[in-house]
């Protein structure tokens, strides 16, 4: 357990120029307080201690900002960036050295009880503000950009930006279309 802590923790300190020291990532920062309050959660779920688990869920929520559902499956190192509006949906499947950034989304199109959420592959890399939705699967390798829309299956080594918008381009009111 202690070098799984490690392991994540040193994975942050790669990552992030930012990070002054070990012990500002693992007291400071939300991103492995939230995982490790996870893998708690996640334990209690698959012993099918449901209550326990979404307690513990919504206190690492209140704590951190990020909402990740006990029953989804986290692999290692898993660096969440910043981590404010991260949801995770029960059915998310996260690989290993995945990095996601604030505000993103993993979630579903349905309410039946299936595979209703993405599964990430290895050492993606998903933008601020990605919303990635349904049983999808983002192959290793692959990148999200920021904001980026995701409902179709992404191949490994895939990039998927968002539609980026031009400064010089008017809006409809400003060209006087209604």
């Amino acid at each position: 357990m202690i070098g799984n802590v490690m392991d994540l923790i040193n994975a942050y300190k790669r990552y992030d120029p930012a990070a002054k020291s070990r012990w500002e990532i693992g007291l400071l920062y939300p991103g492995p307080k939230a995982i490790a309050l996870h893998r708690l959660a996640h334990a209690l779920y698959v012993n099918e201690f449901f209550f326990l688990a979404r307690l513990i869920a919504e206190i690492s929520r209140f704590l951190t900002g990020i909402e990740i559902h006990p029953g989804a499956t986290i692999g290692r190192r898993l660096v969440i960036d910043h981590g404010i509006g991260v949801v995770i949906g029960e059915t998310a499947i996260i690989g290993d050295d995945c990095i996601i950034f604030h505000g993103t989304t993993l979630g579903g199109v349905r309410f039946d009880p299936i595979k209703r959420h993405p599964t990430v592959g290895n050492r993606v890399l998903i933008g601020a503000g990605a919303i990635v939705l349904g049983p999808i699967h983002l192959g290793d390798d692959s990148k999200i950009g920021a904001n980026a829309v995701v409902m179709k299956d992404v191949p490994a080594g895939g990039r998927v930006l968002a539609t980026p918008t031009d400064p010089t381009e008017k809006t409809s009111r400003e060209s006087g279309q209604a």
